[in-house]
């Protein structure tokens, strides 16, 4: 088995940002070395449109696993590096390489770059000179220019010689925070956490918010919500969880008789509360994991109505989305197996038989102006929103509420409304 001594991870999209580009490039650095904590001998080296990882030790395939979440970066290969003379090129390449059994017949080529241009062979030279002893060594390869299955990169560089093969694909996307910040409505279901993960891949430092109905619901949908921001978190570093007592305005939104309605006014509601926790934390836009028809709440007039209730952007990554791509997507960043679990939300405890797919604004308004003190329980919920510091592999931080209205807590995070 090959031993790596570092990583090398590429930009891609970043790439043609031109002279915004230093700034990406530096936010994807100061990523991966958020993530590198855990791993104390590695050390980072950034190139043009690269960043090198040595690891000194630490293991390839872990780390690798790790930095694969950084956004902005599109792939990964572990490297081995050789001195850059020719028989120690050819040595370390074939090791590389490893034994291949006669009867295995595997496409083959070796793609050289002279980088160092005092080297004494040149690229297509060194694709010969090391190619011929790989294929001696190991009998089951066969060249194939045009359709390797495996191919040897070899780049001559003067302070060492890097050969590599595998790639790895990685998150793509722009580096986290280069796009600003928003508030995620953050739910226990499918589509809430992956809205979350597509707007971080957009360049979105994001803060989740969840609103709870507690004693109605249980500590497990929360604690639930706690492990989807967890997983969110191993994108994003750490992510900020705001925690909003919901239970006083959802019983008197119940409260008015209008059943058919009562989503729409939850969700104007949760928008409201979720637009003055982005004003605190320095958030220019609201993300949901609204999809297009998907639910009563979620038809064109629907959005349109609840969408009223908030001056700020609503982002809505997910609104061409079917709930197939969803699912796919979920299983794909590790959330689906945890939104699955059966524990009820806010949302599923006054869930109409026939919620309206078409409210009407000003309807919706009058109710609103009839609820005494409904401005009033949105402030007090602010008030008393908890906020936790999530992080991938480490114990949950709790804060007091007046953490974050005096704006001592710094970060990302999203809302967590359970969208319906």
């Amino acid at each position: 088995m090959t031993s790596y001594d570092m990583l090398l991870l590429r930009f891609g999209e970043i790439t043609i940002k031109g002279k915004n580009r230093s700034r990406f490039e530096k936010a994807a650095l100061a990523h991966v070395k958020s993530l590198l904590k855990p791993y104390p001998a590695t050390k980072v080296i950034r190139e043009y449109g690269r960043i090198y990882v040595e690891l000194h030790g630490e293991p390839a395939r872990e780390v690798s696993e790790s930095l694969k979440h950084v956004f902005g970066i599109t792939s990964i290969s572990p490297v081995k590096v050789s001195p850059s003379r020719l028989e120690d090129i050819i040595s370390a390449a074939k090791e590389f390489v490893g034994s291949v059994p006669a009867d295995r017949h595997i496409p083959f080529k070796v793609n050289a770059r002279r980088v160092w241009k005092e080297f004494p062979y040149g690229s297509q030279e060194m694709n010969r000179l090391v190619g011929g002893p790989i294929l001696q060594a190991a009998p089951g390869l066969k060249v194939d220019v045009h359709h390797p299955e495996l191919e040897l990169r070899v780049e001559i560089r003067e302070q060492g010689t890097y050969l590599y093969s595998e790639v790895i694909p990685a998150a793509g996307g722009f580096p986290l925070g280069t796009n600003g910040k928003a508030m995620l409505l953050l739910s226990g279901g499918i589509d809430s956490p992956v809205a979350g993960w597509s707007a971080m891949r957009r360049g979105l430092e994001i803060e989740c918010v969840h609103f709870h109905s507690y004693p109605f619901t249980s500590k497990k949908a929360e604690e639930k919500v706690i492990e989807l921001a967890k997983v969110l978190s191993r994108y994003a570093g750490q992510v900020k969880l705001h925690l909003v007592p919901f239970t006083e305005i959802q019983t008197s939104l119940a409260g008015t008789g209008q059943d058919n309605l009562i989503i729409t006014l939850m969700r104007r509601s949760m928008l409201r509360i979720a637009s003055l926790l982005a004003e605190k934390n320095g958030a220019l836009a609201l993300v949901t994991g609204d999809s297009l028809g998907q639910v009563a709440s979620q038809t064109l007039p629907s959005m349109n109505v609840i969408g009223r209730a908030t001056e700020l952007p609503l982002l809505r990554p997910l609104v061409m989305s079917d709930k197939d791509e969803i699912i796919s997507l979920a299983k794909k960043i590790g959330t689906f197996d945890l939104s699955i679990l059966p524990y009820e939300d806010c949302c599923t405890l006054f869930v109409p038989k026939s919620p309206t797919t078409n409210p009407n604004l000003r309807i919706i308004e009058k109710i609103e102006a009839g609820l005494n003190g409904l401005a009033e329980q949105i402030e007090i919920a602010v008030r008393d929103t908890e906020t936790l510091i999530i992080k991938p592999h480490e114990e949950v931080v709790r804060s007091s509420p007046d953490d974050i209205s005096s704006g001592n807590m710094a970060g990302a995070g999203t809302i967590d409304n359970n969208w319906f």
